[in-house]
């Protein structure tokens, strides 16, 4: 920091953890995000597993700093030790039954979490970070959402087949999955067409994702966005959408939410994958190389 000449203080910064297919990746994001994103680690042929979290956590003295951290709901199961794939507890706060969908859009408040101790409701091992030291991820929020969307839409419908012809490139498998990308998303967000091809149940539904995307997930806090991620909620349980757990944060703990997400989001550590990317082909693994030239990268662009 001292050498980029950026000013640091612990709480000005929040750490983002991620895996591409070639590398694992530990990078340092600004909170507010007016300096640029400055890694820590970088292993090659490391996959996201409780053993290498250790290791990389570890190597940058996280007991020294404890910084946020945010990433993907995998990265951050890891993290708490908690087991992955599709378990009966996987919320790291409380005891969410994800398989009792009864009682899903009627019951908000689970018993909480008292501790995650290995054994007990599907935790594996012990926690490597505070839970309260989590940010939940707003991208991955997103996409969970529309994901969700995406998969109780009529297949049929005049939607769906939209979707198919706007985006030729994803096969029909993943657009049922409601596999998309951020920038698929905020194409859709931007197209009046699209919704004139939904169904009534289905507009109401994305009139509210799309408020919640603007008003809450963004960086303007809407003050009725209790209200606007409480409408997401019923018109997603109308068009029959399965709750998942990134709809169970919305539903039972809106309050863990910090109040801008936009200045805490995951999306700019993502977009540090795109800025790296072509550094990691230039120099073929080389991370000493690689850091370097990033590194001066941002010396420069500092000075001008």
């Amino acid at each position: 920091m001292d050498t980029l000449n950026f000013e640091y203080n612990d709480d000005d910064w929040r750490l983002f953890i991620d895996s591409s297919k070639v590398s694992l990746k530990v990078v340092l994001l600004h909170n507010g995000n007016e300096i640029p994103s400055i890694p820590l680690a970088h292993g090659t042929d490391m996959k996201e597993t409780y053993e290498n979290m250790q290791f990389l956590l570890k190597k940058i003295q996280y007991e020294r700093y404890k910084w946020k951290i945010c990433g993907d709901l995998k990265v951050i199961a890891i993290l708490l030790g908690l087991q992955l794939g599709y378990t009966k507890y996987c919320c790291f706060i409380c005891e969410w039954d994800s398989r009792d969908r009864k009682l899903h859009y009627l019951k908000k408040d689970w018993p909480q979490r008292k501790a995650l101790v290995p054994g007990i409701k599907n935790v594996l091992f012990q926690p490597l970070v505070d839970p309260k030291n989590i940010f939940l991820p707003p991208l991955h929020i997103k996409l969970g959402l529309f994901k969700n969307f995406v998969k109780a839409m009529d297949k049929n419908g005049g939607g769906f087949t939209y979707l198919k012809q706007k985006f030729p490139e994803i096969s029909e498998a993943k657009i049922k999955e409601g596999i998309f990308i951020g920038p698929q998303i905020r194409e859709l967000l931007k197209d009046s067409e699209f919704q004139q091809q939904l169904s009534t149940t289905e507009i109401n539904a994305w009139n509210s994702f799309k408020n919640v995307v603007e008003h809450f997930l963004g960086n303007m806090l809407a003050e009725n966005y209790r209200d606007l991620v409480a409408n997401l909620i019923n018109s997603y349980q109308k068009m029959g959408c399965n709750m998942s757990l990134k709809l169970h944060f919305l539903h039972s703990h809106l309050d863990f939410f910090p109040p801008n997400l936009g200045a805490v989001s995951d999306e700019h550590g993502e977009r540090f994958h795109q800025d790296i990317l072509h550094m990691e082909k230039r120099h073929k693994g080389n991370f000493t190389n690689m850091l370097a030239d990033y590194c001066w990268t941002l010396k420069y662009a500092r000075k001008t």
